[in-house]
């Protein structure tokens, strides 16, 4: 988003859009993974993937500050969505998940954990 824009929803914020393309993406790798795998790792994948701009929207609408942090954090939690979720893509990886997915639900964590911090400063 550029400077000086106006964030009218979610919809609005980068980590929202980066997040709903890292969940796609996901979806399309998975698409490609053994059978097998459709109830284990790849539903495990596409719920961690999915949750994560799905929290931030469920937290974007809430009427305080420290909810929609509560709801960050869940996305980001080591045990929950983004962290789980880079587990789950590292472990795929025999079945072509690609590197980038990786990297991208870091730079998701990330930003995240800047957008925590941030908004907790000024509380």
């Amino acid at each position: 988003m550029p400077k000086g824009s106006t964030i009218r929803s979610y919809k609005d914020l980068d980590l929202w859009t980066m997040s709903m393309s890292l969940a796609e993406s996901c979806y399309r790798v998975t698409r490609h993974f053994p059978r097998e795998e459709m109830y284990g790792m790849t539903a495990q994948i596409r719920r961690a993937s999915t949750s994560i701009p799905a929290n931030i929207a469920e937290g974007y609408g809430r009427d305080r500050t420290g909810s929609f942090i509560q709801f960050l954090r869940i996305s980001r939690a080591p045990h929950e969505n983004s962290k789980h979720m880079s587990s789950w893509l590292a472990v795929s990886a025999c079945y072509g998940a690609m590197p980038c997915l990786l990297d991208e639900c870091e730079k998701i964590s990330k930003m995240l954990r800047s957008m925590i911090r941030s908004l907790e400063a000024r509380t």
